[in-house]
C-alpha cells in the first residue's frame, strides 16, 4: 500500500496519477501508454460491458500483456496501472477511487472519457418507449456516470488541495449537430457542469479544464447506438452532411460492423401529407449498436492530437479552463461564436427594449463595448479564467 504522506505532490513534470473513467477506447489505450512511458501511474477503470466485449477490450488487453512482458521499454509498466471494472454508478465509482488511493497514493488528474453516442434525430427517439429510453442511455453514460466519477474523486482532491479534472468532450458543446441531439444536449450539459463546478473547487486548489477535440474523435472511437430511422429525415439534409450516413459508412467498411439493411418502406405512414394523426411516424428497422474497428494506423491519426493535447495539458500547474484541439475543431467554434456575436449585436436593440430605467450600461452595450464592472471583487485573482 502506497504512503499518501511520503510522496510528494505532482508537479507538471513529475510523475502523476490519472485515473482514467473509461479506458478501453483507442484514445484511452494510447494516451496510457504515453503516460506510462512519462512515468506516471494510471488508475484504468474498465466498465464491465466494454472490457467483456472481445472486440472493444484486444487493444487494452494487448497493452496489458506489454505491461507484463520482458521487454525493456515496458520496465516497471506492471507496476504502475491497476484496472478496476467500474460500470459508473456511484457506488462502483468510490470503490475506483477508494482503491486508487490505497494504491498509489493520490490522484493528480480525473480524466472523464466515457463517452457514446446515441444516432438520431429529436423525433425518430419518440416512435416508442425503446426509442425513448435511448435519450436516458445517453444522459447516462455521457453525463450522469461522469457526474459520479467527480463527486466520489472531490473529497480526496480537497484532502490533497490539489488536482485536476479533465472533462473530454467534444466540438458538440458548442455545436449543435442534426442525428446527434442527444449527444449534443448531453455534451452541453456535462460543461455547463464543470464551468460551475470551477468557481466551486477554485479554493481548493482543484483545476477543471474542458477539452474539446473534433466530434468524430469521441463518436468514433465510442459505442454508437442507432435508432431506427424516419423515412421523412432519409434526404432531409441534402447541404450538410449526415451524421447516420458518415458512421454508418465507417461501420460498413468492416464486414464485422457493417449496419442492417433498413427495412422496405410500405404503404402510407401516419405522417402522410394530408393525415390528420399526430402519432409519431413509425422508424425502419430496430436499434443496433457497434463499436467502430479502426485500423491501427487510422486509430493513431484520428486520435493522436487529442492524446497529445491531454499530456501537455494534464496535471498542469495553470491549464486553460478550455481547450479546443485542432485547427479543423478551432475554427468550427470560432465560425458559431461569430455567429452568436453577430446575431446579438442585431437584435441588440430589441435586448436593450426591455430595460426601464437608462443607464450608462445602454449606450455602452448599443456601442458593442463590454460593460465594466466597476466592483472591487471583480475580476479577483481567484476566479477561474474563462
Amino acid at each position: 500500500m502506497a504512503d499518501e504522506e511520503n510522496r510528494p505532490a505532482a508537479t507538471h513534470n513529475s510523475p502523476r496519477t490519472w485515473l482514467l473513467t473509461a479506458a478501453l477506447s483507442p484514445l484511452a489505450v494510447r494516451l496510457i501508454r504515453q503516460l506510462l512511458s512519462h512515468g506516471d501511474y494510471v488508475v484504468a477503470c474498465l466498465p464491465p460491458q466494454e472490457i467483456d466485449h472481445e472486440q472493444r477490450s484486444a487493444e487494452f488487453r494487448e497493452l496489458i500483456a506489454e505491461c507484463k512482458s520482458s521487454r525493456k521499454d515496458r520496465e516497471g509498466w506492471k507496476d504502475r496501472i491497476r484496472g478496476i471494472r467500474c460500470d459508473g454508478n456511484m457506488s462502483s465509482c468510490i470503490s475506483a477511487v477508494t482503491d486508487a488511493v490505497a494504491v498509489f497514493g493520490r490522484i493528480d488528474v480525473l480524466l472523464c472519457c466515457r463517452s457514446e453516442a446515441v444516432v438520431a434525430t429529436v423525433e425518430e427517439l419518440s416512435t416508442n418507449p425503446h426509442t425513448q429510453s435511448l435519450a436516458r442511455q445517453q444522459f447516462e453514460s455521457n453525463f450522469f456516470s461522469q457526474v459520479n466519477f467527480i463527486k466520489a474523486t472531490l473529497p480526496q482532491l480537497r484532502k490533497q488541495h490539489t488536482g485536476h479534472i479533465i472533462a473530454l468532450t467534444s466540438t458538440c458543446g458548442h455545436l449543435g449537430t442534426p442525428g446527434l441531439s442527444m449527444f449534443s444536449a448531453a455534451t452541453w450539459g456535462f460543461e455547463g457542469y464543470c464551468d460551475s463546478l470551477a468557481y466551486e473547487v477554485a479554493p481548493f486548489n482543484i483545476k477543471v479544464t474542458v477539452v474539446q477535440p473534433n466530434m468524430e474523435i469521441q463518436s468514433l472511437t465510442g459505442r454508437l447506438t442507432f435508432a431506427p430511422q424516419i423515412p421523412a429525415y432519409v434526404d432531409a439534409y441534402p447541404a450538410a452532411p449526415n451524421v447516420r450516413d458518415m458512421l454508418s459508412n465507417v461501420l460498413n467498411s468492416d464486414p464485422d460492423t457493417a449496419v442492417p439493411e433498413p427495412l422496405e418502406e410500405s404503404g402510407a405512414t401516419p405522417s402522410t401529407p394530408g393525415s390528420t394523426s399526430l402519432e409519431p411516424e413509425p422508424g425502419r428497422g430496430g436499434i443496433f449498436d457497434r463499436y467502430p474497428r479502426l485500423t491501427p494506423q487510422a486509430a493513431d491519426a484520428l486520435v493522436n492530437e487529442t492524446v497529445h493535447a491531454l499530456t501537455a495539458i494534464g496535471g498542469h500547474e495553470n491549464p486553460p479552463s478550455r481547450h479546443i484541439v485542432g485547427s479543423e475543431a478551432a475554427l468550427a467554434v470560432k465560425e458559431k461564436l461569430k455567429t452568436v456575436t453577430e446575431e446579438m449585436e442585431d437584435f441588440v436593440d430589441s435586448s436593450l427594449a426591455v430595460d426601464i430605467f437608462e443607464s450608462e450600461l445602454t449606450e455602452e452595450a448599443k456601442k458593442g463595448k463590454r460593460p465594466r464592472d466597476k466592483s472591487p471583487e471583480a475580476g479577483g485573482p481567484n476566479q477561474p479564467s474563462q
